[in-house]
């Protein structure tokens, strides 16, 4: 894939690889990605292995089904995950965002499809080459472990969304889920930025585009939220918000 694939024919104006780039010059992420447990000269190694990408909206990073050739690191901008289900209907399963990881697969294939939201900015390591550096480093084993871990939590949380919430407890949730990953990336917990359509939103939590939006007018009524622009969202009253995702 290089993203060697299908997706380097369809957007090979987008995937602009920058091999001279160095990966770990003024990164912000750098204490909430991967690579927050290596010493210097173990990211020095993981740096031989690295190659920075740059993916303009809406490109595919990889498709479900294709060959798991490459994990990556998101170091600016949002990525989304989906399914597409028998019937054509497309799931989002989840929203990376910098410091988050993505590609790991049971088997050699990937399990779902990946595309860019927002202008991305990726570091990038073949498959083979990082699983030979995982066996040589522990430590970082252990923090890709753990982030595997956060992303079943994630998962858990999410069915719980779908299987049990109104549409008013799932679009609170959400906000809140938003909240929490922004302040863990070091960001203000309100204002949100949400780069994400109000379809793709609709797509995360199991509800219509009318739902949604019809969701984010009646919070905003209510004095819960603002919604400065489309992009944004600011808690006003997180107590209510809170409550609000627990059936209150």
């Amino acid at each position: 894939m290089a993203i060697q694939s299908r997706a380097d024919a369809a957007h090979a104006p987008a995937d602009r690889l920058r091999a001279h780039e160095s990966p770990c010059d003024d990164c912000a992420i750098r204490e909430t990605s991967v690579c927050e447990v290596l010493e210097p000269d173990q990211l020095a190694r993981l740096r031989t292995i690295t190659t920075v990408v740059r993916l303009d909206p809406h490109a595919t990073l990889f498709q479900e089904g294709e060959p798991a050739e490459h994990l990556s690191n998101v170091v600016e901008g949002a990525v989304k995950l989906y399914k597409l289900l028998p019937d054509g209907r497309r799931q989002i399963t989840g929203f990376l965002f910098p410091g988050d990881f993505l590609g790991v697969a049971l088997n050699k294939t990937y399990a779902y499809s990946a595309e860019a939201v927002t202008k991305l900015r990726l570091c990038r390591f073949p498959r083979q080459r990082m699983e030979k550096l995982l066996h040589e480093l522990p430590n970082l084993e252990h923090r890709l472990l753990e982030m595997a871990g956060n992303e079943l939590v994630a998962a858990q949380d999410q069915m719980l969304l779908l299987g049990r919430k109104t549409a008013r407890e799932r679009l609170a949730s959400f906000l809140l889920m938003v909240s929490k990953r922004a302040v863990a990336r070091g960001q203000p917990a309100s204002p949100l930025p949400l780069p994400m359509s109000r379809a793709d939103i609709a797509d995360y939590l199991g509800l219509t585009i009318e739902t949604v939006s019809r969701t984010f007018t009646q919070l905003r009524k209510d004095g819960v939220i603002a919604l400065p622009e489309q992009t944004r969202v600011e808690i006003v009253k997180r107590e209510a918000l809170e409550d609000l995702a627990e059936g209150g």
